[in-house]
């Protein structure tokens, strides 16, 4: 007779429970036990990592589900009952009904339930709902679910009755006999809801949290311990075998040698993609990828076809071999539809880039012969892997892509994936301080004594943070609050969808994950991203990229303009005025070189080529940075430009010398010592995660290849010793190629059509002062000139017109977006506003209102009316009125029509800190333009020229009190 635990509900029942598995499945093993079970309710979010992290330890997992019921059969109260998995048919049914509970507006009922119950048993738990109804005498109640069970296909061998050794003799007396009246077998099942005892009360927290509600008596709650903990195996067994529970006991050893269900990881089974007249799959693919070398090499006008095509049948070779014809298909198929509907896309992510099919099938948009991208760091012939291709699509797209993948293959095998939010240090302490019963004025004193750095955790922040040390100290309920947020801190507290992934099946999505209902009409996977790939699914990652929106609106916005439609995929690389924008460090708007680090880097390195700025998009991130003096001074004649080897030129030339990118360790590696570009990728995975014992065999091989092909062994050794030294932080190349082809397609626009291009930036950031005002000042020191909103003139968003940009009017701060809308409606309809009695009395008695038509003289939208902002502003109040009591009738307005008694205009600096309020910055000058000249009497440098490591600077600083 062994005891296991089988109701276990673990942290994945969001706020129930503050069981982490792996402290569960730790504790588990160190307290006796060989086997068990997770059953959290009505979800299975942990139901592979509790697998997984089981069989790691040597226990086996017995999978499960607490599935709540609408009260029906046992009176009008919601009941539960408990679900294991015998096999796999059980696991695949749990799916099903934890699919079937998470999915759709209606609950689940117990009919629900026919002809899922297969595979699994049914155990109904010594929880309330079955004790009331014995200490009621409603034994009859239960009967009924029985018999409603046994309808629905379960055999009395598959149903249990819970007993719990906490009930009352009596009660154990009437649950023994209701199981033997009804001939159904009795289960040790006490419930485990923490790990330890002392762990009751953050669970009690945890549910107040879930409940919105407070503990009024903390301190006294605080020291209460609870009896549903983890409790060692052999303590559980003499508690069962104390009040002569033994045959409940061996009912266990029954269930637990049946329960033997195994999550196998298998590769994905992909969709099968309709190909045209039922043809072969990879002759399909074969077909497209020459139609599009053939347009490659047309565009850049290449001569010499064969290594292309020598490299093109290489890898469809593979791709073949390795089964994923599909796979290259589905993803074209997507890149097709967006180009088709003219969305544009990025020119590759990651390694995909390294591929020539990806590249002739325009789902990436570099050449990977040009630029020695290698296939094998993507797709590795020698190593059984997945291919890894993520798309860049602009993020007001990213739906309609998605739309269309779903309409495709299927609302039943397409879906997003889950992902949790988690109760992070400033986030355990407010919510744990709710509950405890702080104002948020306590809660804020709380999260500003955290550090806000990415991923602080509660044990860091006390550390570096006085302040918080002095707050826990204050008192005993902050000490308690702090102990308590500690305890959770780290635990889910509710999913939402994953910004990018989703995932796609041949078969029906249900038969490999649970289910429940996602965004925009589409299911989500209850496994998150960690987990759907290894129980078969394809996942695809669609990233909603805010930078290539801005490209597609600033060609938009030069076509607008100029009537020009620039194919921006075959812009010159070799642009002397775009690198020189590079080699400036002139990059604001740039993606992924606007910070002040990479321009600093920028130009020191003094990009002179396209490949130097894909060099320092690789160097500027962590660990390759410790390489950036190095290649500087290389580039700069300062040191010696040297090579481990001299017939290893060829190969790192392009770097200075210094090996940094992880295709040039490939690389090496085949030259040096003759390794497939497979066995090459090895070995670089190896050293990046310090595989001891196959960098050892590698280094062998390594060796002894390179003594065949003539060198030396010290030579040899020191070129190993070289790539190693540098493997760590080597870069992917493919990556850094391709995004910085983005990059340099932005930088293009902002050289040679900067007024657009900074209009289309502009419109990504209208909810940012901070960022529009970097902007507009970028725009202008370009020589773009930036004017106010106008009434006649502007668009909602910001626009390009007459060579200048034009502030949109839903960019004044304070003016409804209806009346945006409005304004611009009737102005399409009606013709532009010919005067302020005209604007005001063809708009809605509900937008005249004095602070709307204040905001829009403030920001100097009416200024072209003849009359100055001062005028306005003290003309208007009368002007609203007239029309008010006109009651709309133009002649009688006519008669009551006030004059616009003339006035000064208002000074300067009110003008300037208006439109600061209502449009985030300054337009008609600026308050510190009177202090160029000292400026430049002082060498004072610009805030955007400031760069991390100057050792003195001078500033001028204009400071505005506010009384």
């Amino acid at each position: 007779m062994t005891y296991v635990p089988l109701q276990v509900i673990s942290s994945y029942s969001l706020l129930q429970s503050p069981i982490r598995i792996s402290e569960l499945v730790t504790e588990a093993k160190k307290r006796g036990y060989k086997a068990l079970a997770m059953t959290d309710i009505n979800v299975m979010y942990g139901a592979v990592e509790f697998y997984d992290t089981c069989i790691d330890a040597g226990i086996q997992p017995i999978i499960g589900l607490t599935l709540n019921l609408p009260g029906v059969m046992l009176s009008e109260n919601n009941y539960s009952i408990l679900l294991l998995a015998k096999n796999q048919t059980g696991y695949q049914n749990l799916l099903k009904i934890s699919t079937l509970k998470s999915s759709g507006e209606s609950d689940v009922t117990i009919d629900q339930l026919n002809g899922r119950l297969d595979g699994l048993y049914v155990i109904l738990p010594p929880l309330a709902e079955i004790n009331d109804l014995l200490l009621q005498g409603k034994s009859a109640d239960i009967s009924d679910l029985i018999s409603k069970l046994m309808d629905l296909g379960l055999t009395k061998q598959d149903l249990k009755f819970g007993v719990d050794y906490h009930s009352s003799d009596a009660l154990i007396d009437m649950l023994s006999k209701v199981a033997a009246d009804n001939q159904v077998q009795l289960i040790a099942d006490a419930p485990v809801q923490y790990l330890n005892a002392e762990d009751y009360f953050p669970m009690q927290v945890l549910k107040a949290i879930a409940a919105g509600t407070k503990i009024s008596n903390v301190a006294e709650l605080s020291q209460q311990v609870g009896p549903y903990f983890l409790r060692p195996q052999d303590q559980m067994e003499k508690e069962y075998q104390r009040l002569h529970l033994n045959a409940a006991l061996q009912a266990i050893d029954e269930v637990v040698s049946n329960c033997h269900v195994e999550i196998k990881k298998k590769q994905p089974k992909l969709p099968q993609f309709e190909t045209p007249n039922d043809m072969e799959p990879g002759q399909y693919l074969r077909q497209l990828c020459e139609k599009g070398l053939s347009k490659r090499l047309e565009a850049a006008h290449i001569s010499d076809d064969a290594p292309y095509r020598h490299r093109l049948d290489r890898e469809l070779s593979v791709i073949h071999s390795m089964g994923f014809d599909d796979y290259f298909l589905i993803v074209w198929d997507v890149i097709n539809f967006a180009h088709q509907a003219r969305i544009i896309t990025g020119p590759g992510r990651g390694s995909a880039a390294g591929s020539l099919v990806a590249y002739t099938l325009f789902i990436t948009d570099v050449d990977p012969i040009k630029y020695e991208l290698l296939f094998e760091r993507f797709l590795n012939p020698e190593r059984v892997q997945m291919p890894d291709i993520d798309l860049d699509i602009p993020d007001d797209k990213r739906d309609d892509v998605i739309q269309y993948v779903h309409q495709k293959y299927g609302h039943q095998r397409v879906a997003q994936i889950i992902t949790f939010g988690t109760l992070a240090a400033k986030q355990a302490t407010r919510d744990v301080g709710r509950v405890f019963g702080l104002n948020p004025n306590q809660q804020d004193v709380w999260s500003k004594a955290i550090p806000s750095a990415f991923h602080v955790t509660l044990a860091d922040a006390y550390h570096n943070s006085q302040q918080l040390k002095n707050l826990v100290a204050d008192s005993d309920l902050n000490k308690s609050l702090f102990k308590t947020a500690q305890v959770l801190e780290g635990l889910p507290r509710h999913y939402s969808t994953h910004a990018a992934g989703l995932v796609l099946s041949d078969n029906l999505l249900v038969d490999l994950v649970p289910l429940q209902d996602g965004n925009d009409g589409l299911l989500m996977t209850q496994y998150s991203k960690d987990y759907v790939e290894s129980v078969g699914l394809l996942k695809i990652d669609f990233l909603g990229l805010r930078n290539l929106t801005i490209l597609a609106d600033a060609l938009a916005e030069i076509k607008q303009a100029t009537g020009q439609k620039i194919n921006i995929s075959q812009i010159p690389l070799d642009d002397k005025k775009t690198l020189k924008l590079f080699a400036n460090g002139d990059t604001t708007g740039v993606f992924q070189f606007e910070s002040s680090g990479i321009r600093s880097v920028l130009r020191r390195l003094h990009p002179e080529q396209f490949e130097d700025v894909a060099l320092v998009n690789a160097l500027y991130r962590p660990g390759p940075m410790e390489n950036i003096d190095e290649v500087v001074k290389r580039k700069s004649h300062q040191e010696a430009l040297t090579y481990p080897d001299q017939s290893l030129e060829d190969i790192l030339k392009s770097t200075y010398g210094v090996i940094v990118y992880q295709e040039q360790v490939m690389l090496v590696a085949s030259k040096m010592a003759g390794f497939s570009l497979g066995q090459a990728d090895i070995l670089r995975r190896a050293m990046s995660k310090k595989k001891l014992k196959v960098m050892d065999r590698m280094k062998s091989l390594f060796l002894t290849g390179a003594e065949k092909k003539g060198h030396p062994k010290q030579v040899a050794e020191k070129v190993f010793d070289y790539i190693e030294k540098f493997a760590n932080y080597g870069f992917n190349k493919s990556h850094a190629v391709a995004y910085s082809k983005m990059a340099y397609e932005l930088a293009y626009l902002k050289v040679y059509f900067p007024g657009e291009f900074h209009v289309a930036l502009l419109n990504s950031v209208q909810n940012s002062s901070v960022k529009m005002k970097e902007y507009l000042s970028d725009a202008k020191s370009m020589g773009v000139k930036v004017v106010a909103p106008d009434i006649n003139k502007s668009r909602a968003d910001f626009s390009y017109q007459d060579q200048q940009i034009v502030f949109g009017l839903a960019s004044i701060k304070g003016v409804r977006h209806d009346m945006v809308q409005a304004i611009l409606n009737d102005r399409d309809q009606n013709g532009r506003y010919k005067s302020f009695p005209n604007l005001l009395a063809r708009l809605s008695d509900k937008y005249r209102k004095p602070d709307l038509i204040n905001a829009l003289i403030y920001s100097g939208a009416l200024d072209g009316f003849s009359y100055n902002r001062s005028e306005l502003i003290s003309a208007a109040p009368e002007f609203i009125s007239s029309i008010q009591l006109s009651g709309d009738s133009m002649s009688l307005f006519k008669a009551l029509e006030p004059t616009v008694p003339r006035k000064p205009e208002m000074p300067l600096m009110q003008r300037l800190e208006k439109e600061n309020d209502y449009l985030g910055a300054y337009l008609s000058g600026h308050p510190v333009e009177r202090f160029t000249a000292l400026r430049k009497r002082l060498d004072a440098k610009l805030t955007n020229q400031l760069v991390v490591g100057m050792n003195q600077v001078v500033l001028i600083l204009y400071i505005t009190i506010l009384l």
